[in-house]
């Protein structure tokens, strides 16, 4: 069973190995999507939406949200994102029931990628 939540946030980046208009400074209002794999536990969930909410906000959107995301991430490409949303997160999602399944990272309505941990 696939457990999905989505997040929004606002941010800023420039892609300096690409030779194009996204090379200059521009932003996005990102779409996350987080989805956990699992069987529901003992309270017949495989994890509370909020704490899934909690721990997003906490390991990622805080430092994400109306950031420069050039200061942490060195080509913030959408396929780069994922996989720092990624290593933030796939720790402390992991549980007996469940573990995070797949990160998807949208910079515009029609554009993005999903990263599984490849």
């Amino acid at each position: 069973m696939i457990l999905i939540r989505k997040f929004k946030f606002d941010a800023a980046h420039n892609l300096v190995k690409y030779h194009g208009k996204c090379e200059q400074l521009h932003g996005h209002t990102y779409k996350l999507v987080v989805k956990l794999k699992g069987d529901p536990g003992e309270e017949d969930m495989i994890m509370d939406f909020s704490e899934l909410k909690s721990i997003v906000e906490s390991r990622v959107l805080q430092q994400l949200d109306h950031s420069y995301i050039n200061d942490f991430v060195k080509q913030p490409s959408a396929e780069n994102i994922a996989r720092w949303i990624w290593d933030k997160l796939y720790y402390e999602l992991r549980r007996e029931n469940c573990r995070l399944y797949e990160v998807e990272v949208w910079e515009t309505e029609n554009c993005g990628v999903s990263y599984r941990g490849e």
